[in-house]
């Protein structure tokens, strides 16, 4: 195969293999169109390299990102040898490579690779470019995974500013932004300011787009976590089941938007105690997924560790344990024993084990995690207190008292200081610290930091939130055994 007409009609032909999501046959095209294409124009020649970046990109939309990086950094190092470092196509090699070690939670070197780039497109383009703002939104995502959700909501900020602007309000360019700030409000706890921001993007898309546009439905899907989070499981519950049924009949069944949209409306049933429906659900995302994707994809495991945690729930101890050792051994080998995926993995692994009493294995596995996250995210990143938090527990539940508190006044200074003192997740540690405190017969203390844990949790999630009624249920009882005492 060298006729160049030939080449890219086989191009053209796997490009319609990518649009209808048939990755494996797309693969196997562009395989040859590249092989073709560095046998007669060479290695460095602009169409060869058109060529891999097509193949690298084909191998991230299969979640083959070893793949994808060796062919990227290629990629890379050829464009800027031979079209040099500003070359617009370097620059997009270069935002692909990021993307990638992006995904696999190699976040510095993305960081890194992003940073250049946009110095690099700020020198050569306008600033309102679109490309530039493409390269913004991009370092924001990984600022967003370091948890330096801060300088990602001041990034973008600028890039929802810029695109109303210069694309207007109703450019799916703009509501893509606007739906990334969402996500960075979202995590800061903000769930108020994301739910604003998100329902306007549903209703604009609605309009704009239909009510059955994949972009609608990704809307729908992300307002009905939104509503999740503030224990709005009814509402949540309603908008997943007309993601669910719509991706069904738009996409298909089996389609990888409808398979995530049955995956959170079993999430939804989990947090509602309904365990035989989220099960249910569970099972059929987990062997469609083994079927379509294989044993060892990473959408798999994520179906496999989602049914773990409903076994989990329902006190299956042993199906929960197999699965994650599963998935952990999985992750371990095919993304390395530092991955967040596979420190995910240990510690829910971990949870299993303290939920038996097995409460020495729970915790040399959450010092295993936690000293890893320490040195892979830093001592203030979300997931390594989110460590530290299970340790506590891990100490309370074997009653060491001493250990827990200090472990738990730590976590809480570091929250307050990282998350906000009111984030969702500070005003849980304080709830548990209060805990300790009664555990040791300290009750005025343990009343004092409750009502404020009470007080904040009902003003900011708000008083029908399970956490909120978790801590005013405890308040009211330890008064009521107080003045038992006094009286």
């Amino acid at each position: 195969m060298t006729d160049q007409n030939v080449l890219s009609e086989v191009d053209n032909f796997a490009l319609v293999c990518t649009q209808s999501r048939s990755w494996k046959k797309a693969s196997e095209l562009e395989v040859q169109v590249m092989e073709a294409r560095n046998r007669v124009l060479g290695r460095e020649h602009p169409d060869t390299l058109i060529s891999m970046s097509n193949l690298a990109s084909t191998y991230r939309n299969q979640e083959l990102w070893k793949e994808a990086e060796e062919l990227e950094e290629q990629v890379m190092e050829s464009s800027q040898r031979v079209l040099g470092q500003d070359h617009p196509d370097t620059l997009s090699s270069m935002d692909n490579l990021g993307s990638t070690y992006s995904i696999q939670g190699r976040w510095v070197q993305a960081e890194k690779l992003f940073l250049q780039v946009i110095e690099a497109r700020k020198r050569v383009l306008r600033k309102d470019n679109p490309s530039i703002l493409t390269s913004m939104d991009n370092l924001a995502s990984t600022y967003l995974n370091q948890g330096r959700w801060k300088e990602a909501e001041e990034l973008e900020e600028q890039v929802v500013e810029r695109r109303k602007s210069v694309l207007g309000q109703e450019h799916p360019s703009t509501l893509t932004s606007m739906a990334n700030l969402a996500s960075t409000l979202w995590n800061q706890g903000l769930w108020k300011e994301a739910e604003e921001l998100e329902e306007q993007v549903m209703e604009t898309r609605k309009r704009v787009l239909g009510r059955e546009h994949p972009d609608t439905l990704i809307s729908m899907g992300n307002l009905a976590l939104t509503y999740r989070n503030q224990g709005w499981w009814k509402k949540a519950e309603e908008l997943q089941v007309q993601v669910m049924e719509t991706s069904s009949k738009i996409l298909s069944q089996e389609h990888p938007s409808t398979l995530t949209s049955m995956d959170n409306l079993a999430s939804t049933y989990m947090y509602q105690g309904r365990w035989t429906e989220a099960q249910k659900l569970e099972l059929h995302v987990r062997d469609t997924r083994n079927r379509l994707l294989g044993p060892k994809h990473p959408s798999t495991l994520i179906s496999m560790s989602n049914l773990a945690s409903t076994y989990r729930n329902q006190g299956l101890w042993k199906e929960a344990e197999e699965l994650e050792e599963q998935v952990m051994g999985m992750r371990k080998k095919m993304l390395g024993p530092e991955h967040p995926s596979t420190l995910i993995s240990m510690s829910n692994l971990a949870s299993i084990y303290r939920k038996q009493e097995r409460l020495k294995e729970a915790e040399e596995m959450f010092v295993q995690v936690m000293e890893t996250r320490k040195r892979v995210l830093g001592q203030e990143h979300p997931d390594t207190l989110i460590s530290m938090a299970n340790i506590t527990l891990t100490y309370m539940s074997q009653g060491q008292w001493k250990k827990a508190e200090a472990q738990g006044v730590q976590v809480q200074m570091l929250s307050s200081r990282v998350l906000g003192p009111e984030h969702p997740d500070t005003l849980l540690v304080m709830h548990n610290l209060a805990y300790i405190y009664q555990l040791q017969g300290r009750i005025d203390e343990a009343i004092k930091l409750m009502s404020t844990a009470a007080d904040l949790q009902s003003r900011i999630l708000g008083e029908v939130h399970p956490n909120t009624k978790s801590s005013v249920e405890a308040l009211a009882k330890w008064r009521d055994g107080r003045d038992c005492l006094n009286n």
